[in-house]
This record gives structure tokens, sequence and C-alpha cells, in this order.
């Protein structure tokens, strides 16, 4: 009877081993969307070394030089960056309160504090880099307003930079050192 229950332990704790084991992540199957247009119309947010300023702007995909540009309205260039540079890209949405929301909320009426309650959804485009030249690594932050468009963008900022899919994310796999 000892060796009876010794041996069911012994059983009962490689199946919890077994099914402890990490399990490579399934590869979706979803509809690719359209490729993005040549340029985008953006809003920088932040994130770049020496740029702290918000800008209104358009991303361009430079295919000759293999880079990511970000040019202000006026069409002066503002920042590169190499396609190899890019480590990461994911959306990501948030959900504030409007200004129309916020303005409402403020007003001295009985069920003003309701206005609270009016969101709009923001989107944006996070990008991973590692800047080679300075060796830096940091985070865009662009914003995109429509859903579809964000999604082109990424999708084709990922097959122009040969990065692979993970969920919503792509990644560069890491570059083997022998």
């Amino acid at each position: 009877m000892k060796h009876l229950f010794v041996i069911f332990l012994l059983v009962a704790a490689g199946a919890a081993a077994a099914s402890a084991q990490p399990r490579p992540v399934a590869q979706e199957s979803r509809p690719k969307p359209p490729p993005a247009p040549e340029s985008v119309n953006a809003k920088y947010e932040g994130g770049m070394v020496g740029f702290s300023k918000k800008a209104d702007g358009t991303i361009t995909f430079d295919d000759i030089n293999e880079r990511l540009r970000f040019s202000t309205a006026d069409a002066k260039p503002l920042f590169e960056i190499p396609y190899d540079s890019l480590l990461v890209i994911y959306p990501q949405s948030q959900a504030v309160t409007s200004t129309t929301g916020s303005v409402v909320r403020a007003l001295p009426l009985p069920g003003a504090v309701l206005g609270g309650f009016i969101k709009e959804k923001r989107r944006y485009i996070v990008i991973h880099y590692a800047d080679p030249d300075i060796n830096v690594e940091g985070t865009l932050n662009f914003r995109i307003d429509d859903k579809d468009l964000l999604d082109s963008v990424i999708q084709t900022l990922a097959d122009k930079a040969e990065m692979v899919a993970r969920g919503d994310a792509f990644y560069r796999r890491k570059r083997s050192t022998n």
C-alpha cells in the first residue's frame, strides 16, 4: 500500500511538472490589412531623444534609404529612424474624457457630472527603437485617429522592417552573435 501511494505521488508530480512547461505562442491567422499610403498624417507625442515638443506632421516610408521619416506640417524633416533600428511596434488605445465632456462636467448644473462619461478613444502607434548613433533605446508615440489606417501603418512598417508578429505586436528577433 505504501509503494502504491508513492507511485501515485510520483505520477501526479510528473503530470504537474509536464503541464507547467512553457508552450509556443500559437500563430493567429487574421486578415492582413491593406498596405498603408506612402505618407500618413500623425501627431508626434514624444519619445525621440532631443525632440520633446509634440508636433503635427507626416510619417513617410522612405523605401530607398530604408527609413521611417517624420516631417512637420511645413515639410521640414524632424527625424528619421532606419528600419533596422526598430525593435517592437504595437498599437495602443486610450479612452479619455473628451473636451465636450470636460466642459459639460464643469457647468454648475444638476447632472453635469455625467459629462465626465463622454469618452473618446485615442489610438497610438508605439515604436521601440535602438539608436545606434548614440547607443540609446527609446519609445516613440504617434497618434493616428483612424483604426484601420493605424493597423495598415503597423503592418506596412513591420513588413518593410522584416519583423515577426506576436498578437497585435511585431518584434525583431535577436540577431545571433556567432
